[in-house]
């Protein structure tokens, strides 16, 4: 396994990192009879593969289900062999602000600190920050009261779009910044990664696969979603003889990157981790393949999984 620092932390974290979300809740396209989420004993058993195999770097959410309880359970007599990286609760559009907002995310903590078992979390995000929640900066000032307490060590944020990322690198509070990213949504590559290296803060990378559509499962997609299926089709062609899988392309592109940290293998089966881990091991494409995949492009509206339909 690789490492790699996590901007100004200083954090040294596998260039892989396990995302949990499959591990609490249904996510993904489904298939006909195919369960993505596993039963709890496999959830633990995968968590503590995932330390085995060097992986050092988990990450998890209030809001993806038991996976905070899950991780509490299966890695409690490990916590000092990996980096802890959660997120608070979602604002409400209206009414969080004051004490109302602090009381909540004082709860959100409290209770991700018990359910998973740790005195502290190494990396606490907004979740899913928009521009006005960067811009008010009180849900941050109230993280920072944690962080005084010793209950978080680093703060970042996840973000949806290129304004909200730039003013999370622009603010200058943030330690780190999570994205999507992956072969087809490369927006982030003009102005939101250079930035990210100037300030020095840690790049997390999330949707390499596209909830799945960077999988075999693209041909499961609706037909509301044909021109998305259409381009993953090309770049599955683009192939040849120096990857095995979609996958494994998706990942090796975004690994390629100098200035991110960490790519999440969010995934609820052994199997799928141990190829990523063999993914990242490979190195970078080759250049001329990488100038292939930046040649096709699709319509950014196809690339949110939020516009997609209901499955």
């Amino acid at each position: 396994m690789n490492y790699r620092r996590l901007g100004r932390t200083n954090l040294r974290v596998s260039e892989v990192s396990l995302g949990t979300v499959e591990l609490g809740t249904e996510y993904g396209i489904p298939v006909q009879g195919e369960v993505l989420r596993p039963s709890d004993a496999k959830a633990e058993r995968l968590l503590n593969v995932a330390l085995d195999a060097g992986v050092n770097f988990i990450d998890t959410a209030s809001v993806y289900g038991e996976s905070e309880a899950i991780i509490g359970r299966g890695l409690n007599s490990r916590r000092n062999e990996y980096f802890l990286a959660s997120k608070a609760v979602h604002l409400r559009v209206e009414g969080d602000n004051g004490n109302t907002l602090r009381e909540r995310v004082q709860a959100s903590i409290a209770r991700s600190l018990r359910l998973l078992r740790t005195d502290r979390i190494d990396l606490f995000y907004i979740h899913s920050a928009t521009l006005e929640v960067i811009q008010r900066g009180e849900m941050l000032e109230i993280i920072q009261q944690a962080q005084s307490a010793g209950h978080v060590r680093f703060i970042g944020a996840t973000t949806y779009g290129e304004a909200a990322a730039v003013a999370v690198l622009q603010d200058g509070r943030y330690d780190c910044l999570q994205i999507a990213y992956n072969i087809l949504d490369r927006e982030s590559e003009v102005s939101v990664l250079p930035l990210a290296s100037e300030r020095d803060v840690g790049v997390v990378i999330r949707s390499v696969l596209l909830k799945g559509a960077l999988t075999y499962r693209y041909t499961h997609l609706p037909n509301e979603l044909n021109e998305l299926k259409s381009v993953i089709r090309k770049i599955d062609e683009l192939r040849g003889s120096e990857t095995g899988s979609l996958q494994e392309l998706a990942y090796r592109y975004v690994l390629a990157h100098p200035v991110v940290a960490a790519a999440l293998a969010g995934t609820g089966r052994v199997s799928e981790l141990e190829e990523v881990v063999a993914f990242a091991e490979k190195g970078p494409l080759a250049c001329g393949l990488m100038e292939s995949i930046r040649n096709i492009s699709v319509d950014p509206e196809q690339l949110n999984p939020g516009n997609w339909p209901r499955f």
